[in-house]
């Protein structure tokens, strides 16, 4: 059942919740943060960005759970996002990047249009410099565009997320997937020439959930 929260409210559980991940946010992330949780909650009701309803869920589940992420992004300087949805972690991951990593840009590409339209609007509404939307199969995407930084979350199986973008891979760079439980299967079953470098559990405030990122990269030869 939805839970209703004042503006005050979801403002001190952002704020509480950034504190117990260690996180600094100023007032100007805090408000960024704030709005793009109201522009989901807002769109979702004609979008079905997320399953969510309860804007109280999509601060912890989505807000919360995607800055939970964000360290493991330090020193990156061309982040994908793919299968972006309506923004997590790549808005989130944008919003704190502004102002804690400045040279970070962030490309968000996602097939379905009414995400991409709501992406969009969002960096506009609030002018985030650091983020490009590309509509597109990711794997379509050409080969120029390279990245150090590939990311996703609930996107797909480990497999598939690295055969339809390890083109877009730079020599040296990793993927980083936001996963729930340990997908040990789809660890099992990476395509060969990749390895997990690193498992990362998460912690995330009012969330009882599992939570790791995976991190993958080339076997060197």
């Amino acid at each position: 059942m939805a839970t209703t929260q004042t503006p005050e409210q979801m403002a001190q559980v952002l704020e509480q919740g950034a504190k117990a991940l260690g996180l600094q946010l100023s007032p100007a992330q805090q408000q960024k943060l704030l709005a793009y949780q109201a522009l989901l909650a807002k769109w979702n009701k004609v979008y079905n960005l997320t399953a969510l309803r309860d804007p109280a869920q999509m601060m912890t589940h989505h807000l919360l759970d995607s800055l939970a992420a964000v360290a493991a992004f330090a020193g990156a300087q061309r982040v994908l996002d793919v299968g972006a949805g309506g923004g997590l972690p790549g808005i989130v991951l944008a919003i704190w990047a502004a102002e804690a990593e400045p040279q970070m840009q962030i490309t968000l590409v996602d097939t379905v249009q009414k995400k991409t339209a709501f992406l969009t609007q969002v960096k506009a509404e609030l002018s985030l410099s650091n983020v490009s939307v590309i509509h597109a199969r990711v794997e379509e995407l050409p080969h120029e565009q390279q990245f150090d930084v590939i990311t996703s979350r609930a996107f797909a199986e480990l497999k598939d997320f690295i055969d339809w973008s390890n083109h877009l891979l730079q020599q040296g760079g990793h993927f980083l997937a936001l996963k729930g439980v340990l997908p040990q299967a789809e660890i099992d079953r990476l395509p060969s020439g990749w390895q997990v470098s690193k498992i990362q559990a998460l912690q995330v405030p009012g969330l009882d959930a599992e939570r790791h990122l995976i991190f993958i990269n080339r076997i060197a030869l």
